[in-house]
């Protein structure tokens, strides 16, 4: 059995690791995940088994960027064993990568792992890709090291919540959310903007240097969601609009906007059909963010 990658290209964390791996050549089976209708579409062309439905704590750490207190108790552990079944399934081992309850995930054999960078680091070593992308020079290697832990309490605190703000919580709630709060978000934004170019980016081609690295495409993933929503953080700065640009060159542009598809046509999610337990579950929560 090979590799298997579980992902919603509507999730940043997802995007990060379908184009590493499709930039690297890196051979596997894409299993697309729904995060909002709660399913797992398994098999070739996205037929196969339906799971139940997938945990709160599953879409919203994987898009929100910040588990709400109510997603924490449904979160469950990786384990050896498969869970009971309540019904037939079409898809092996489907029960068992479910236990993982979150996007993205990796199945190579009978070996899982949740996590982004967890994921991006076992596919890194595993197929030996190119060095650039976690150098093997401590200096540098620390400098991606230092980037990845910076970046989850500011660009992934902040980017995210642009996309929840004005398509999802909406969405969720039948509520749209006052202008102030937009406002609020996008101030903390551009804190964590002004710092990754004065910190990670300054006059460099990329955070490390000259060449792409892992801390650069979990950056720029993270900062297109609020430009899916019509939040363009790259007008009026030109340093990280060149820097976007570069990126999309070192990976590629038909591949970075085919990963990107998703988040550019947002609107479109506004006609899916929401899982009713996920929806339940996740609106009150929401609510809470309208106050």
């Amino acid at each position: 059995m090979g590799l298997e990658l579980y992902l919603d290209l509507l999730s940043q964390p997802c995007r990060s690791i379908y184009i590493f791996a499709r930039s690297n050549n890196i051979p596997f089976e894409f299993k697309h995940v729904e995060l909002f209708k709660g399913e797992e579409e398994c098999g070739p062309g996205g037929a196969g088994g339906r799971s139940p439905a997938l945990s709160v704590a599953l879409s919203a750490d994987s898009v929100l960027g910040k588990k709400p207190a109510a997603a924490a108790e449904v979160e469950v552990e990786v384990s050896g064993a498969e869970r009971p079944r309540t019904g037939p399934s079409n898809s092996e081992g489907d029960g068992k990568i479910s236990l993982l309850k979150k996007v993205p995930a990796l199945k190579d054999g009978d070996f899982t792992l949740a996590e982004c960078t967890a994921i991006l680091l076992y596919l890194s070593r595993k197929y030996n890709t190119p060095d650039h992308w976690y150098p093997s020079d401590i200096k540098k290697r620390a400098q991606v090291d230092e980037y990845l832990s910076w970046h989850h309490t500011n660009i992934r605190a902040n980017a995210p919540k642009t996309m929840w703000i004005k398509v999802l919580i909406p969405l969720f709630t039948g509520q749209p959310l006052p202008p102030e709060k937009l406002q609020e978000v996008m101030e903390g934004l551009s804190t964590s903007l002004k710092q990754f170019e004065e910190r990670f980016l300054q006059d460099k081609a990329f955070i490390i240097g000259s060449e792409i690295s892992l801390a650069d495409l979990v950056a720029i993933v993270e900062l297109m969601q609020p430009v899916g929503v019509g939040c363009d953080i790259f007008e009026d700065r030109p340093r990280l609009m060149e820097w976007r640009r570069r990126v999309e060159e070192a990976v590629g542009k038909e591949l970075f906007f085919q990963a990107h598809e998703m988040i550019l046509n947002i609107k479109e999610l506004s006609n899916i059909q929401i899982d009713p337990q996920l929806k339940e579950h996740l609106a009150p929560v929401l609510m809470k963010m309208l106050k």
